[in-house]
């Protein structure tokens, strides 16, 4: 490393403190990344589970870091500033070197294990069909107003979500939705962001391999629900972690329930259709929203009403809710209708859950007049203890049910199939086919006119990891190609 010229900053800290930066320093951005410095960027030297950031103090260097974080005592040719953990200021500086952003922002935090997604993106929907230029960050990765952009994870790193919350407002938009994830909560990603209303879905077993226990996995999602991260909240109290969150907030909170006319919104008419729903929303307040709601499944009402709540709660009234829920599409890759012609109807769905599988089967045989088949793998390094589970509502919940593969990751495929059949006797009703071609091959064989097919796991996923190495898979382009191949034979 460059040696450190004796007039060089060099400074321990205990908190954030912006006055610790000299006037002569001129910081225009952050990173976490050396490989993504830019020049006048801080760069934050955290250690992580395989190498430290301070190994590429260089590098950022060399791309025009002018200042350097660090838990690690570096002698450097530019400023440096030493933390015990950075992490847990990185998300407070962040905001200040982007001018705190999500002030400027009307913005929505969403979380919970099931929904995020769809909530996220029916509020986004709403926004921009009231005419209120909007971004969305989350699964499916970053929209600023009509432009998409990658993402890595549902929730980014501080220092990029600051980033692109500062993109938004340069973009003139006004209003934000994201989802949150527990990963994102207790790793103090969402550190300096400030949301005027969060929101929360439900909570069923996932992630469990991170958090050990529900117990952790629910303190997790609930720090979102505090002063430092919102003015208020809304909480779905049909599930029993909603209605138990819902009873211990110090922030304002409004509630939503399917039928629970104590709650602060309920539906007050529900009528479904082929296609969707006839659905009538009341408020405590006097609100009334009502429309055809065109996505079908029941689990979509949950995730319209909280929807409409955090909506409504964010300034938008009810007029405008109304006319803009009979215009909503369907979400990538959640219960997503592939159509080439077929005689059955054929679903892909991003359900990778216990009870998302179990929910999605149980739509789709409400509807379904002939066979369920149902397609499912589990992904490897993640948690196990849910596979058994998965392979279990799978078998449960449809007339074939085809054991395969997902993204292995490091793991063997045998042993991930191993696990989520433990117990199962499959007789001539359960398949295992661990290539996951040839078991969409297999199930659209299995179809005939009436029946349903649905693809599970993956949803929008572009891509299958395996030993490291990610190639192009993607089950609604796969499913199509089948089944226009089987309509050729």
């Amino acid at each position: 490393m460059s040696t450190r010229p004796a007039q060089v900053v060099q400074k321990s800290l205990s908190t954030f403190d912006k006055s610790i930066f000299d006037k002569d320093i001129k910081i225009s951005g952050i990173a976490i990344n050396a490989a993504q410095v830019k020049k006048g960027d801080i760069f934050v030297a955290l250690a992580g589970t395989k190498t430290h950031g301070a190994n590429f103090v260089d590098q950022a260097i060399q791309n025009g870091a002018v200042a350097v974080l660090s838990d690690k005592n570096l002698d450097l040719s530019i400023p440096s500033f030493i933390h015990p953990s950075p992490r847990e200021i990185l998300g407070e500086l962040s905001a200040w070197v982007y001018e705190k952003p999500f002030t400027k922002l009307t913005a929505i935090g969403i979380t919970g294990t099931n929904g995020k997604t769809t909530t996220s993106n029916i509020l986004k929907q709403i926004w921009q069909l009231c005419g209120l230029n909007s971004g969305l960050i989350g699964t499916l990765g970053v929209e600023v107003g009509s432009q998409s952009l990658d993402g890595v994870r549902t929730t980014p790193e501080a220092d990029e979500l600051q980033a692109l919350a500062a993109l938004m407002v340069s973009k003139d938009l006004s209003h934000l939705v994201m989802e949150v994830s527990s990963h994102g909560l207790d790793q103090l990603r969402v550190k300096g962001a400030k949301f005027k209303v969060v929101g929360f879905s439900n909570l069923t077993q996932d992630h469990l391999d991170y958090h050990k226990n529900m117990d952790n996995y629910f303190s997790a999602k609930a720090k979102l629900f505090s002063k430092e991260y919102a003015e208020s909240a809304v909480i779905n109290i049909d599930d029993q972690y909603g209605l138990k969150l819902s009873k211990q907030l110090s922030i304002p909170t409004q509630t939503v329930s399917r039928d629970n006319k104590n709650a602060n919104w309920y539906y007050e008419k529900v009528k479904p259709s082929h296609d969707g729903f006839e659905v009538e929303i009341n408020s405590k307040d006097g609100k009334k929203i009502s429309g055809k709601f065109p996505l079908i499944g029941e689990f979509n009402l949950d995730n319209l009403l909280l929807a409409v709540a955090l909506a409504s709660m964010a300034g938008l009234d009810e007029v405008k809710i109304s006319s803009a829920i009979t215009k909503l599409t369907s979400v990538p890759g959640r219960l997503e209708q592939i159509k080439v012609g077929q005689g059955f109807t054929a679903l892909v769905d991003y359900a990778h859950t216990p009870d998302a599988v179990a929910r999605v089967l149980e739509i789709a045989a409400k509807f379904t007049k002939g066979k369920v088949i149902a397609v499912l793998g589990c992904g490897g390094d993640r948690d196990i203890s849910k596979r058994p589970l998965m392979g279990q509502a799978l078998f449960i919940g449809s007339d074939k049910a085809i054991f395969t593969s997902d993204n292995p990751r490091s793991e063997s495929v045998d042993e991930i199939l191993k696990a989520m059949v433990a117990g199962i006797d499959l007789a001539d009703k359960g398949f295992v086919i661990k290539d996951r071609r040839a078991a969409i091959d297999f199930a659209v064989a299995q179809a005939s006119a009436g029946d349903c097919l649905l693809v599970l796991g993956k949803g929008h996923e572009s891509g299958q990891e395996v030993n490291g190495i990610i190639t192009t898979f993607d089950d609604r382009i796969e499913l199509a190609d089948s089944i226009k191949q089987a309509l050729k034979k």
